[in-house]
């Protein structure tokens, strides 16, 4: 026995990672449909060793769904999370809609796998940004043995974080430097993305951070500690898949370097790859296709009372999308579902 499970926005990069792992991990699934634009009607889409249509999403019955994972945008989201859930559909969404609802739980599981039980007040669960959900994943062990008063981040994020066109844009342009009038200019990002960086991610704000960085602050709030103090500067960079970040931790507690690093190493999602050699750490490249969230260059930081650095890198569209969306139906199914 499992669940009825939809996938909306099937046809995209996380709704087709979504169905990935939905197999990938044998999670529980009786039956499922892929639900899409009704201009992408009727294209095949795979779950495992089956193929399946996707249907239109306008006028779909989620009557006797179980569970709705949304990879579809806040405009569609807005308009179709609020049917499915009145149709006793408990919806997962990937998109930022819902996300700073104090009545809508945002949840990374590693983290805060409690909160998925809030899900009956609307029927909706919210996944993280992509860039909070690893930061949050390498945190939460060290939080718990010597409290965080502190972050300061800097991300480096991958163009697939902006979607097919974002990654279209890079591959595009840098073809286009190599071949002289085929040059590309910028449309989905301010400014050339190959060979170069952007400091410059969603919308800027009055107060001079962008949307970005201030989801970053109100995320970890949110899921992690509302007392931490966090502070964001984030980067888009000439990589398909994968982000980094470079994070400096300030605890109210001394926690020593060796210590923390024994602390990732049995923490659940972390994967600590850590030599002081050259390559003794993990890079974009290295973690595409990966469930883990990886963890290199664990050091103190002497500028601070209380202080440790550390590089944190894990698959945007895996972990920071659609694996958390996944993880988060599997607690859902733990704590609170019944099967069949």
């Amino acid at each position: 026995m499992g669940y009825r499970v939809v996938v909306a926005g099937a046809t995209g990069n996380v709704g087709r990672e979504m169905l990935n792992i939905l197999a990938e991990r044998e999670f529980p699934v009786d039956e499922i449909t892929a639900l899409a634009s009704r201009r992408s009607l009727g294209t095949e889409v795979s779950f495992g060793d089956k193929t399946v249509k996707t249907k239109d999403i306008e006028g779909f019955d989620f009557t006797g769904w179980d569970i709705a994972l949304f990879a579809i945008g806040s405009d569609a989201t807005k308009k179709y999370a609020p049917i499915a859930a009145s149709q006793g559909c408990v919806v997962i969404d990937n998109s930022s809609l819902y996300r700073y609802d104090p009545e809508i739980p945002l949840v990374v599981p590693e983290v805060n796998p409690e909160a998925v039980e809030q899900y009956k007040k609307k029927m909706i669960i919210a996944n993280p940004n992509c860039s909070t959900a690893q930061m949050v994943v390498a945190l939460k062990p060290l939080h718990d043995r010597a409290r965080i008063k502190r972050v300061v981040v800097s991300t480096y994020q991958s163009v697939s974080g902006a979607g097919k066109e974002g990654i279209d844009e890079l591959w595009d342009q840098t073809k286009g430097m190599y071949v002289p009038g085929q040059e590309v200019a910028p449309k989905k990002f301010t400014k050339q993305i190959a060979f170069n960086v952007i400091p410059h991610i969603d919308v800027f704000m009055e107060d001079g951070q962008t949307k970005e960085e201030w989801k970053m602050v109100a995320e970890t709030k949110k899921i992690l500690d509302k007392t931490i103090k966090v502070t964001a500067t984030c980067v888009r960079v000439p990589v398909f898949v994968g982000h980094s970040e470079a994070v400096n931790i300030e605890f109210e507690d001394f926690l020593d370097e060796d210590e923390a690093r024994d602390i990732l190493r049995e923490a659940p999602g972390v994967m600590v790859v850590d030599k002081r050699e050259p390559g003794g750490y993990v890079t974009p490249v290295e973690c595409v296709g990966d469930y883990a969230t990886f963890i290199s260059r664990i050091r103190q930081d002497g500028t601070i009372e209380n202080g440790l650095n550390l590089w944190c890198v894990s698959d945007n569209l895996r972990k920071g999308a659609a694996l958390n969306a996944v993880q988060i139906a599997e607690t859902l199914g733990n704590r609170c579902l019944k099967k069949g």
